[in-house]
């Protein structure tokens, strides 16, 4: 084990205000435009599958602009690249709330991912790894529970704006929210001082004790381009789902709200469980519970059903995303973490967008969303192979994550 000394106990404000950051700025950007799908149908009779492309543009941005961000914060530090994307993610939410065309929210909510959550995501991420360098799991899974509650908050939270203000005023609060909150967060975050200290001979040392980095982040990027291809089918189609059986917008919003605040312990549990039984183990845990229960939202007919199994859902396939967060970074070197969270996570943002289109596509194809559940469950599948397959070439002390 590494020595820990000389981390202070500001590390838990780093994840707190990690979590706090995580929670608007990718709550938006990665299923924020949930709940406007309908509205939006409703206002301007464009077809679902063109609008789901409105977070595929927000997503892609994301997923390109990390390559930029990672290395960045890798070179620069966490806090100026951080506040970079605050200010970025904030300006352009204020911009949409002027828009009327499809191109117009294609351009913003892809400058929003490209400047803004991508200067905030894979930064933030490695960040905190780099503090926990023992007990990285359960650092990770809160700031990711962080996420979590900001994927159901602000889906939830913008029904009832755009119920108030329409959806031109719901944008405009977004963005006003964004940069008085994202910005003094920001601020608070700091380098930890293991990374400033350790010599060169060091870090050279310390590396070789990691795998092959050309054997972890090619498979990471393909585990994660399926379980996010399979998460993001529901992340974006639940809600439509929900109002297509009949249900309000309000009703439909809080089915998801309530998915994403179990998701909030789920996160945490499967990172303290990383810390426990390894992180790709519980990665895959994770997986399988998520790939047995995805499709079974179809049979969903009663709101009460909604809840239950969507509380149910939303524990495990929260452990999805932790499992991933901590295996990069129980499986790379910290001098390279938010280049490798770039990398992995461009991957991963590509899985949301394909799943989130697939499930507008296919339901203006079929009428409805049966197939498009039906092929998430088998990227799921696919997935535990590929990660499961990893798992047999790295055995050894890197997977227990108490080793980061």
């Amino acid at each position: 084990m590494r020595d820990t000394e000389g981390l202070s106990a500001y590390r838990w404000t780093i994840v707190f205000a990690s979590a706090l950051i995580l929670a608007i700025a990718m709550g938006s950007i990665v299923n924020g435009m949930s709940a406007y799908i309908v509205p939006i149908e409703d206002a301007y009779g464009w077809d679902r599958g063109d609008i789901a492309l409105i977070n595929v543009a927000g997503i892609i941005g994301l997923a390109a602009g990390g390559l930029i961000m990672g290395p960045q914060a890798d070179k620069r530090g966490t806090r100026p690249v951080v506040l970079f994307g605050a200010v970025a993610i904030g300006i352009c939410y204020l911009a949409a709330s002027f828009a009327t065309a499809l191109w117009q929210f294609y351009l913003l909510m892809f400058c929003a991912g490209f400047f803004g959550a991508a200067a905030i995501f894979p930064p933030i991420m490695a960040s905190i790894g780099n503090w926990f360098p023992i007990g990285a799991g359960l650092a990770i899974g809160l700031a990711s529970g962080g996420q979590a509650l900001g994927q159901g908050g602000v889906p939830f939270a913008s029904s009832f704006l755009i119920k108030s203000f329409g959806i031109s005023g719901a944008l405009a609060v977004t963005g006003a929210v964004m940069l008085a909150v994202l910005i003094p967060l920001a601020l608070l975050l700091r380098q930890p001082p293991a990374l400033s200290t350790r010599s060169a001979a060091a870090r050279a040392a310390e590396d070789r004790t990691y795998p092959p980095a050309k054997l972890v982040i090619p498979a990471m990027c393909a585990a994660i381009l399926l379980c996010c291809t399979c998460m993001s089918v529901p992340l974006m189609h639940l809600v439509p789902l929900c109002q297509d059986k009949g249900f309000s917008a309000d009703e439909a919003g809080s089915v998801i709200f309530l998915m994403l605040m179990v998701a909030i312990a789920g996160r945490v549990a499967f990172g303290k469980l990383a810390d426990i039984i390894g992180a790709l183990p519980a990665y895959m845990t994770a997986t399988a519970w998520m790939g047995l229960l995805v499709y079974g939202f179809m049979w969903m007919e009663s709101l009460s059903g909604f809840y239950v199994y969507a509380a149910l859902y939303g524990f495990g396939y929260a452990g999805v995303m932790t499992g991933v967060l901590v295996s990069i970074a129980s499986l790379t070197h910290p001098s390279r973490r938010a280049s490798a969270m770039a990398i992995v996570s461009l991957f991963g943002w590509l899985g949301h967008a394909n799943g989130g289109y697939l499930g507008g596509y296919l339901y203006d194809l079929t009428g409805g969303y049966s197939l498009a559940y039906s092929i998430a469950a088998y990227a799921a599948a696919l997935n535990l192979l590929v990660v499961g397959m990893l798992y047999i070439r790295t055995r050894g002390p890197r997977m227990k994550v108490s080793h980061a």
